[in-house]
């Protein structure tokens, strides 16, 4: 065996050569300089020897077959840089093209996740067999990191699947398909369960088709659903670039826009133009400062805080035996089902055991589920369920090492339950709340133990929400912060570490993005402006259809209780320009939100028909304007500013 940089070199008996990819220096293989460098030196090899070769067989030596691009080279990479990033993406094309026109059938032996890169060197090799390993994701998701795929991903999908199958399903949405699912779209042409088939499988492909090319390097390969130079084609084609506005909401996300530029223009034209299309989009995202911005807060960012980067330093690994759950309504059930996912025992405690059944049967709806969609085994499903016990005892928590509150927002039932179970549980338990609202050093009064008291706010629905609010009060130590962090990790939630204010994290922050679009609607903006802004600036919902679900009273009862709270400790409470808007909408024009049926918008039997005319008529001034970016830059920065001081 011969070793070039990450690529091993093994030609077996029959002249079947496999590249095993293992870079030394990274647990998985990446796009990186290792890599070109190797690739460039296999691919000269190919080519010399290829008289003595039968085929080639593309496989990895990791867990996974590859990565995809470096993102740390990415995030260096500015517009002075964009020649050169231009030059090393087009080297990395220029390899994989020679691969694939070698002359000889070449093999990718997908044996683990194949995303990004990974799946343009996959899409480069004649037969994609893939391994139907438990995690694995075949994908193109650069998207969701704010690039698109430059390595050839555009051009060969489209060529693959079509225009609209390429863009709809693989490239616009960046899905991480399943090696099934890549199975069905056509990403790879097989599966196999077994490792030891993987090669096997491949070998035998590579001696049967002896003589392999692309399907587009075929003489008169036709890119299927046709092209815009085809008027059928082309008369659905304005449809394309309308549809992704709607979809992104007309927000500033360049990458979708560069992707269906691409795809479109670049079936227009021979294969390597359209690789150059490719590659100049690339650079321009690439050098851009949206795509920096996504890939540290979507890559690095994220990876950071579920690796566990907000723990305190030096408290051993904790891992929770014993949960009791107080409260088993749908809050407290759903933790109850994240806890025995992660193989906690579960004591779900309420005022009666028929309440605390009702809470288990939630546990048992999901796992049937997960179960009828083919997610877990039968077995699994039963050995979860019974890590759940419902009851109605304190003393059933004897020897807890981790009790979770999810009962009314209360503060005088809170403690209540608390005093209840803290002389029955470990003496060292973590006592967690899953209050939304009410400060944490406030509640920690009602226990003994302060220094192990802390916030752990879910969202609902729990099964689903990927975030846990981790909520440090005053007297909260490191040591029970450090387990909280591991905690989450145990349950798979990505932690966030704040520190003790009424409505934390996401309820404050949101919380202040709505006001501000409120104020400006009180300042006499026209509310259709004020919500075409909220969604360019890339919210989800806009804010007044958000303030809407959420209900007006809500944000009076939060106010209420603040500016008491305030008051008590001698503060001074300091009116926002929201507040006499929100007022009038409930207490003058009864419109409370969705739920009554009336808030800023009008509803038909529960369904949005559109802004309420009555906000024209009672606040817009027709003459009061101010620039479109203002208002976006209004709403971030209010969010902005207040998120600083949660941390």
């Amino acid at each position: 065996m011969a070793k070039k940089g990450m690529i091993d070199w093994e030609k077996d008996s029959d002249g079947i050569v496999v590249l095993t990819m293992d870079d030394p220096d990274q647990s998985a293989n990446t796009m990186n300089a290792t890599y070109i460098e190797s690739m460039g030196k296999i691919v000269d090899r190919l080519e010399a020897e290829k008289d003595d070769i039968a085929g080639v067989v593309l496989t990895s030596a990791k867990k996974t077959f590859f990565a995809g691009g470096d993102l740390n080279d990415l995030l260096k990479a500015d517009r002075e840089h964009a020649q050169q990033v231009f030059d090393t993406v087009t080297e990395v094309k220029s390899q994989l093209r020679r691969l694939e026109t070698l002359g000889k059938p070449v093999v990718a032996a997908i044996n683990g996740a194949a995303l990004g890169g990974g799946l343009e060197i996959a899409l480069a090799c004649h037969h994609r067999i893939a391994l139907d390993a438990k995690g694995s994701q075949i994908g193109l998701p650069e998207v969701t990191l704010g690039l698109l795929p430059g390595g050839g991903g555009i051009v060969r999908t489209v060529r693959l699947l079509g225009i609209q199958s390429a863009l709809l399903g693989v490239l616009l949405q960046g899905q991480r398909n399943k090696p099934a699912k890549a199975l069905e779209i056509g990403l790879i042409h097989e599966l196999v369960t077994d490792p030891d088939e993987l090669l096997a499988k491949a070998k035998e492909w590579v001696k049967a088709h002896p003589e392999s090319t692309q399907p587009w390097d075929e003489k008169g390969y036709k890119i299927p659903g046709g092209t815009p130079s085809q008027p059928k084609f082309a008369a659905n084609l304005p449809a394309f670039p309308a549809n992704l506005r709607k979809q992104i909401k007309g927000a500033n996300m360049p990458a979708p826009r560069a992707i269906l530029a691409a795809a479109v223009e670049g079936s227009q034209v021979d294969f390597d133009t359209a690789q150059v299309i490719e590659t100049r989009y690339m650079v321009e995202l690439a050098t851009g400062q949206v795509s920096k911005n996504m890939i540290k807060a979507f890559f690095f960012d994220l990876n950071h805080i579920n690796s566990g980067g907000s723990r305190p330093k030096g408290f051993p690994e904790y891992k929770a035996k014993k949960v009791g759950v107080l409260g088993a309504g749908m809050m407290g059930a759903g933790i109850a089902y994240v806890c025995a996912r992660g193989g906690m025992q579960v004591v779900l405690k309420d005022v009666s055991v028929e309440n605390a059944e009702k809470g288990k049967d939630y546990s048992r709806k999901l796992l049937e589920k997960a179960v009828s969609r083919g997610k877990i085994t039968q077995e699994k499903a039963d050995q979860t369920l019974e890590l759940i016990k419902p009851t109605e005892k304190p003393a059933d928590l004897a020897g807890a090492d981790l009790v979770i509150e999810a009962v009314f927002e209360s503060t005088e039932l809170k403690h209540k339950v608390f005093q209840e179970i803290e002389d029955v549980v470990a003496p060292d338990a973590v006592l967690g709340s899953n209050t939304s609202t009410l400060p944490i050093t406030g509640l920690a009064t009602g226990v003994q133990r302060q220094e192990d008291f802390i916030g752990l706010h879910f969202f609902s629905p729990v099964d689903k929400m990927p975030l846990l609010e981790i909520i440090v009060g005053e007297k909260t130590s490191d040591a029970t912060l450090a387990k909280a962090v591991d905690i989450a990790q145990q349950i798979k939630k990505t932690p966030i570490v704040v520190n003790d204010s009424r409505g934390f994290f996401t309820s404050r922050v949101i919380g202040t993005f709505i006001s501000e679009a409120v104020a400006m609607v009180g300042e006499g903006i026209n509310p259709a402006s004020v919500e075409q802004a909220g969604s360019q600036a890339g919210y989800p919902a806009p804010p007044l259809q958000l303030m809407d679900e959420l209900t007006l009273t809500l944000p009076q009862k939060i106010r209420k209780e603040t500016k008491e709270a305030i008051e008590a400790e001698g503060g001074k409470w300091v009116e926002h320009p929201s507040e006499p808007i929100v007022d009038k909408m409930v207490d003058e024009f009864e419109r409370k939100g969705r739920s009554s049926g009336a808030g800023f918008y009008e509803y038909d039997d529960g369904k949005r028909t559109g802004l309420w005319k009555g906000l024209y008529e009672h606040f817009t001034k027709p003459g009061h304007k101010i620039p479109f970016q203002d208002m976006q830059e209004r709403m971030l920065f209010a969010e902005a500013l207040e998120t600083v001081k949660c941390f």
